[in-house]
Formats: structure tokens, C-alpha cells, sequence
């Protein structure tokens, strides 16, 4: 398994670099949008209303928006997780829990790509 996630690295490097970017930039301000500014009426009213908010999420750039939002993050998370572990003295396993940890992120964007495809 070691030898195969030294194969995939340049890629799990991408898809962590571009988790990050992800994680760093949308996810907060869709935090403080929908988590803040909405419920304190900060927001115009009908800005968040189910038909804009779906037209959004089924127009193409939506659904590319969408899916990277829930799925690259995955990515992130588990390549901070496997290095989490091998500093812990995970070295020795650190090909069974890169794998595993690999392996629900793909799992994971493999049903964000499905969920936004079917919306």
C-alpha cells in the first residue's frame, strides 16, 4: 500500500493543496453567511430563498462549485490526519492508515460528485 500512495503522491498533494484552498476560502464565508449574517437578518431578504439557492446549485458552475466544496476538503482532512499519525510514532502502519484514510476521502467525494450530480 506504501508503494502505491508513493505512486499517487503528486495527485494527493493536488488534491490536498486545492482541500486547503477550499477549506480556507469558501467554507468560512459560507459559514458566516449562512451561520451569522443570514440569522441576524444581515442578508436581503429572499437572497437565501430555496429557488435562488437551487438554481445555483443546478446550473453547471454551481454543481462544479458544489462538489469541490464537499468533496476536496475530504482530502485535506485526510492527508492532515495521516501526517497527524506518522508524528505520533505511526511511521511503521503509515501505509495501512494512509490507505484507509485515502480511501473514505475518495469514498466521501465519490458521493458529494453523486449527490451534486443528482440534484
Amino acid at each position: 500500500m506504501k508503494h502505491l500512495m508513493l505512486r499517487f503522491e503528486p495527485v494527493i498533494w493536488v488534491l490536498f493543496g486545492a482541500g486547503m484552498m477550499v477549506g480556507g476560502l469558501l467554507l468560512p464565508a459560507y459559514i458566516l453567511v449562512m451561520g451569522l449574517a443570514g440569522p441576524l437578518g444581515l442578508v436581503p431578504h429572499g437572497a437565501l430563498a430555496y429557488d435562488r439557492m437551487f438554481a445555483l446549485a443546478s446550473s453547471p458552475l454551481g454543481r462544479i462549485v458544489f462538489a469541490a466544496a464537499a468533496a476536496l476538503p475530504l482530502w485535506g482532512g485526510a492527508h492532515h490526519l495521516r501526517h497527524v499519525w506518522i508524528d505520533l510514532g505511526g511511521l511503521r502502519s503509515d501505509g495501512l492508515v494512509g490507505g484507509l484514510l485515502y480511501g473514505i476521502a475518495l469514498v466521501g467525494s465519490i458521493f458529494a460528485v453523486i449527490a451534486v450530480v443528482r440534484l
